[in-house]
């Protein structure tokens, strides 16, 4: 495992792409877990995050993972180059002369995606922790960790990502093609979410939003669909939102975690089935 991460760490060191994205990465992250300090200007009045409660706990726990995890196809962007200049640069074939099987290939990119996914979880663990306790209201020990468990949600998302990525990177093997390949499938995820929920509040109250409707959809199932159910969009838990009436309701979504490692064994497994079939 040490050789597969030493090989994996020579190649990206010396890979431009890597340091830009993953600058880029960082400096977006830290600017975005402190936008909440700002005051912004909309229609006249001036909103801070801070003062509609992003920072408390337990809520920052999901501010924050869900924030960052907006970020995440720059870190996708250095898995996809990586991979895909392997094949366009002859270096898999090449690799595979001098000795790597297909096998360690595989257990190579899925370190760098676990050590990518362990190191951005690990950063908004101990920044999160650090701005909770500074600007947090509520400092209460019980309420701290109450929320903890956004942060496995935000791993195993992360890692669930990646590997899609991986996939579709083995199996296109240029870039464009797997942004393109990954566009079509949220665009036709997207579509099939709207088609379905709309069939479904047709069906039980067409007056009711289909978010206010106790029902599991379909397509809440599908890679993208389950990856994005792990973290709520936090914009209902500000003091804003509840003036305006809005309630923050969240059932942890067991199935959603188990689509997302299913996904994630079924993708890496498509992985190595392909490199396993094609002659390259």
């Amino acid at each position: 495992m040490i050789r597969l991460l030493k090989l994996e760490y020579l190649k990206n060191l010396n890979y431009r792409p890597f340091k830009i994205f993953a600058g880029i990465y960082f400096l977006i992250l830290i600017a975005l877990l402190f936008v909440g300090l700002v005051d912004f200007d909309i229609l006249g009045a001036k909103v801070n995050l801070k003062e509609q409660g992003m920072y408390n706990f337990p809520s920052i726990w999901n501010f924050t993972t869900y924030i960052v995890g907006l970020l995440k196809i720059f870190l996708g962007c250095i898995i996809v180059f990586s991979i895909c200049q392997e094949f366009s640069n002859r270096m898999f074939k090449q690799n595979l002369i001098d000795g790597l099987s297909r096998e360690e290939f595989i257990a190579s990119k899925l370190l760098t995606i676990t050590v990518f996914t362990a190191f951005s979880t690990l950063f908004v663990f101990v920044v999160t922790f650090i701005l909770g306790k500074s600007y947090s209201a509520t400092q209460e020990s019980d309420l701290i960790f109450k929320e903890i468990y956004f942060i496995f949600n935000y791993f195993l998302k992360l890692f669930t990502f990646f590997s899609f990525l991986m996939f579709l990177s083995v199996l296109f093997r240029k870039s464009i093609f797997v942004f393109l390949g990954f566009f079509m499938i949220w665009f036709a995820e997207l579509i099939l979410s709207g088609v379905e929920k709309f069939s479904i509040v047709q069906k039980f109250d067409p007056k009711q939003p289909a978010e206010q409707i106790n029902h599991t959809y379909l397509t809440d199932f599908l890679p993208l669909g389950s990856m994005s159910n792990l973290i709520p969009n936090p914009a209902i838990r500000t003091n804003m939102a509840k003036m305006f009436g809005m309630e923050f309701k969240f059932e942890y979504p067991f199935y959603s975690v188990i689509a997302c490692i299913v996904w994630s064994i079924i993708f890496v497994a498509g992985s190595y089935y392909i490199l396993k079939k094609k002659d390259w």
